[in-house]
C-alpha cells in the first residue's frame, strides 16, 4: 500500500460563535495568501459565545504573520499527521486497527475522499507516537 504520510503543524484559533465569525477568520488568512488544505471549525461549549478553528498548512512568513495577528498559534497537543492514498473500502479501519495494534491511541482522526483518493488527518498525544505512526504507516 503507497501512502504520502507527512508530519503536520496544526494552528488554533478562538472564534467568535456568531454569523461571519469563521469567514471573518479565513478572509484574513486568504488575504494573506494562505492556500489550505484542511479546515475544521466547531463551537466551544465550554465557553459560549465561542467557537474553535482548526488549520493546516501555513506557508511562509506572510502566512504565520497574518494568522498570529488573528489570534492562531500552533497546537501543541495535536501531534498531527496528514496521510493520503489510494480509496478502498475499510481503509481508515484498517489504518486505524494497524495503529492500536502498535499501541497508540489516536487524539482523534478526521478523513475525506476526494475521486478516487483519501486524505486523513489523525492526532496522537504526543511527538513520539505521532514519529511511531509514521513509521509504522509508510511500512504499509
Amino acid at each position: 500500500m503507497d501512502l504520502i504520510v507527512e508530519r503536520v503543524d496544526v494552528w488554533a484559533a478562538t472564534i467568535e460563535d456568531r454569523p461571519g465569525g469563521l469567514a471573518k477568520i479565513l478572509t484574513g488568512l486568504r488575504d494573506a495568501g494562505a492556500d489550505l488544505d484542511f479546515v475544521i471549525a466547531r463551537r466551544a461549549p465550554e465557553k459560549p459565545g465561542t467557537g474553535v478553528v482548526f488549520i493546516t498548512p501555513l506557508r511562509g512568513d506572510a502566512e504565520i504573520a497574518a494568522a498570529s495577528t488573528l489570534g492562531f498559534n500552533v497546537t501543541s497537543s495535536l501531534n498531527s499527521l496528514r496521510i493520503e492514498g489510494d480509496n478502498r473500502p475499510g481503509i481508515a479501519a484498517e489504518l486505524a486497527k494497524k495503529l492500536a495494534d502498535a499501541g497508540l491511541n489516536l487524539h482523534g482522526l478526521s478523513a475525506a475522499v476526494i475521486g478516487t483518493k483519501f486524505i486523513l488527518y489523525i492526532g496522537l498525544d504526543c511527538a513520539e507516537d505521532a514519529a511511531k505512526a509514521a513509521g509504522i504507516l509508510k511500512k504499509g
